[in-house]
């Protein structure tokens, strides 16, 4: 017996089912106040889901402190009829007039033979209900023991919406630091595949068992990413995100379809994710995904969604961002029901995932775009020779590529010799590009009618005047003529930019000397030439600024190393020189956006085959150290 008045008791209860994390832990609270009432011997619970199925039995007898549990899955048709609507619902009736197929309980409410029945059934959600049922003699206060009854069910009844309103804030919680993460994930890449299969990996387990995810193409949907909790089932997976008929004619019909359909039972015959043993639906389906008349066979045997405890659920979610769609998102679930995502959240991660993606092919063409045209604007080749080796390199810098003003050039002369030009227009973007084609041309041409590089670089000066350019350039010309003797002059003519470097043959670097004025900033600028001698396997740099500017983390500028790192090039190649200075400035800077340009002549002035001085690998990886 309980000493404890019931009012103390209600006290002690609603305590209790506020800090319940399911329903069944009330139930000693509940039970024991409620046999403490005068006259009542026997208290039985029962769950029941939505088809009449019982699910849980609960008996406690007075004097017995040990309850009577029973799970199970018993369909009882006959219990529809006690079934409540919106409110608990009171009744009164006699033990020995209960009938056993409306009434699980009565096996127990009968060890109290001649006694009355109080009671209550009471809706819990959407997915099921439950009954409390007391045995009492004659000697009980039915008023009493109903309104007892009732307050029990108040509280029960409180304490699953409790449940349910926590469970559905904490899973609010979850979806929304999910779908933050799912952003950030998916938002650090600009790579469309794989920006996909960031998609995809994020999904699993926190949304689903396996996802898919196609790229929409012109010729119709392209499988890009697949991932499963298990990796067997993953391949089958994968398998059928590359060539199942059934799925791929499911997603075209799916088109310009923004809802997100599920999909279970019958509506997955003929898929690769039907179950083995036929057609047992989940919740949601939908006969938009019924049987393919085409079905990929082996996909079908692989059978990627597995044999699970719970029966297989497919949604697909479209991808579309900015009035377009770019794809789809499928998802399979094996899983309970309430486990399902709702549509709202996965609509909102199609959008998220639909923005990451169009982000990266909107990037991917302008990508390609920004390269056709810088590419446009370098010459397609340099010209060849037994007297000299020429190659170029060229690094983008600017991750949102905007076409930069580097430029460069080789011009073969009328006198044999020949003119190297590279240049730096400031700014990046359209009118940069269009100045760059101007100054690079027009350079081109000059040098190619024979001016010497002072009279091509003053004539550009007054065209970028003349047309008012906005954006002033820096540009340095050298002419190498060849001599009887192999050596060839060097004639360097500079309009402000970084003087060239001579790599001598014997691993001497020295700075050419140049100076003068920026381009297009004034009027009727004359540019003098320094001249000096080139011996055979000497080596010509020229480059932009993007390569001296590249800054480490402690603040130096590759500047500093650039004497050492281009002497241990010697005996390489133009080619090896060029990519080698390229690639090292660019794992060196920690800072700087700006692109590289590099244009490189190796002198031979003899022809290929003549003995030179060999490359030796071991002296340029100890500069790199």
């Amino acid at each position: 017996m309980v000493d404890d008045t019931w009012s103390s008791a209600l006290h002690r209860l609603w305590q209790a089912a506020s800090r319940a994390e399911e329903v069944a832990a009330l139930a000693d609270d509940v039970y024991a106040p409620l046999l403490a009432t005068p006259g009542v011997h026997h208290v039985v619970g029962t769950r029941w889901d939505e088809k009449h199925v019982l699910r849980y039995m609960r008996a406690l007898s007075a004097g017995s402190d040990t309850p009577v549990i029973v799970a199970t899955t018993r369909s009882m048709p006959g219990a529809a009829v006690r079934e409540p609507g919106g409110e608990p619902v009171v009744t009164r009736s006699t033990v020995d007039g209960m009938d056993g197929s409306v009434w699980p309980e009565a096996e127990f409410l009968r060890q109290a033979p001649g006694a009355s029945v109080v009671a209550c059934t009471f809706r819990l959600d959407q997915r099921g209900w439950a009954a409390l049922a007391l045995a009492v003699d004659g000697t009980a206060d039915l008023s009493v023991v109903e309104n007892r009854l009732t307050q029990a069910v108040d509280v029960i009844v409180g304490c699953h919406t409790g449940i349910l309103q926590r469970g559905r804030e904490a899973r609010r919680a979850s979806d929304d630091a999910l779908l933050a993460e799912a952003s950030l994930q998916m938002d650090s890449s600009l790579d469309v595949e794989d920006t996909l299969r960031r998609v995809a990996r994020i999904a699993v387990p926190a949304v689903a068992d396996g996802a898919l995810v196609h790229l929409l193409r012109s010729e119709g949907p392209e499988f890009v990413a697949a991932t499963h909790v298990a990796v067997q089932q993953q391949r089958a997976l994968e398998e059928a995100g590359r060539h199942d008929s059934w799925l791929a004619a499911l997603l075209a019909r799916r088109g310009e379809d923004e809802d997100t359909v599920f999909l279970s039972g019958a509506a997955l015959e003929g898929s690769p994710f039907a179950e083995a043993g036929g057609a047992d639906g989940g919740a949601n389906g939908s006969a938009d995904g019924g049987a393919g008349s085409g079905a990929n066979a082996s996909a079908a045997d692989a059978r990627p969604a597995g044999d699970g405890p719970h029966p297989t659920v497919v949604s697909i979610s479209t991808l579309r961002a900015r009035g377009r769609v770019v794809g789809s998102i499928t998802f399979v679930y094996q899983r309970p029901e309430a486990r399902l995502p709702d549509s709202a959240f996965l609509r909102s991660l199609a959008t998220r995932a639909a923005l990451a993606i169009d982000n990266a092919l909107l990037y991917e063409l302008r990508r390609t775009a920004v390269l056709s045209l810088q590419e446009h604007l370098l010459p397609s080749q340099l010209p060849e020779s037994v007297q000299w080796d020429l190659s170029a390199s060229y690094a983008v810098g600017d991750p949102m590529l905007d076409v930069g003003g580097d430029f460069y050039d080789a011009v073969p002369r009328p006198d044999g010799s020949i003119a190297l030009l590279i240049g730096d227009v400031c700014g990046r973007g359209a009118e940069a590009a269009a100045l760059t084609g101007l100054a690079r041309h027009t350079l081109r041409t000059l040098l190619e009618e024979g001016n010497d590089p002072g009279t091509a670089l003053s004539r550009l000066n007054r065209a970028l005047r003349q047309e008012r350019a906005s954006r002033f350039l820096t540009a340095v010309v050298a002419t190498l003529t060849p001599r009887p003797d192999g050596t060839a002059l060097l004639s360097t003519c500079s309009a402000g930019h970084p003087p060239p470097l001579v790599l001598r043959s014997d691993g001497t670097v020295s700075e050419v000397r140049s100076g003068g004025l920026l381009l297009g900033v004034l009027d009727d600028v004359s540019y003098d030439s320094h001249e000096e001698l080139i011996a055979p396997d000497d080596t010509l740099v020229l480059f932009t600024d993007g390569l001296t500017e590249s800054r480490e983390a402690g603040g130096a500028f590759f500047e500093s190393v650039l004497p050492a790192r281009l002497s241990a090039l010697r005996g390489s190649g133009a080619a090896h020189i060029a990519e080698s200075l390229a690639q090292q400035a660019e794992t060196f800077r920690d800072s700087g956006q700006d692109d590289i340009a590099l244009l490189v002549a190796r002198w031979t002035g003899i022809p290929p085959d003549a003995d030179l001085l060999p490359r030796d690998p071991r002296i340029e990886q100890a500069a790199l150290r």
